[in-house]
């Protein structure tokens, strides 16, 4: 029963003393926010003359309505970019693997338009239903959240 104990302990242990950065680093990586780096926006807002992407969406949540649960449904968010340089989608992610999303792969020039297909599976899903997508890009702000919800209903 000791034995247990103490082969418990030894990884543990082990783990604990091999890791790579000190506490002192650890804090600053995590309290690193790197949207002060490298970004036109400051406390008085966007630098009128940096070249930045600038992501408008026509809307930034859909209600699909009722869903019968098994359906999949999809929309379709359009966005502009207006701002001066090619808008570049590093990635969008889902608060939910129900959700999945998909988006322009090509970058966005100046004036031109992009979009992003979200789909939500509802099976296994009963009642009101909201789920984000976190949308990565080059532009300001560099994230951008998306909105959608339905009522499921069992049929």
């Amino acid at each position: 029963m000791y034995f247990r104990k103490i082969s418990f302990l030894i990884p543990v242990l082990f783990l604990s003393l091999t890791q790579c950065t000190s506490k002192s680093e650890q804090d600053k990586i995590q309290n690193f926010d790197p949207e002060v780096v490298d970004n036109p926006a400051s406390a008085d807002g966007i630098d009128k003359n940096a070249k930045t992407a600038l992501m408008v969406f026509d809307e930034t949540s859909h209600h699909f309505g009722t869903v019968k649960e098994g359906n999949v449904v999809t929309h379709r968010f359009t966005f502009k970019n207006t701002g001066t340089q090619e808008l570049i989608i590093n990635n969008a992610r889902a608060s939910c693997g129900c959700t999945v999303p998909e988006f322009t792969k090509t970058p966005v020039k100046p004036g031109a338009s992009g979009w992003i297909d979200v789909s939500f599976k509802s099976e296994g899903r009963s009642g009101m239903e909201s789920k984000t997508i976190s949308v990565v890009s080059n532009a300001v702000p560099s994230t951008r959240v998306l909105t959608i919800s339905a009522e499921v209903v069992h049929e």
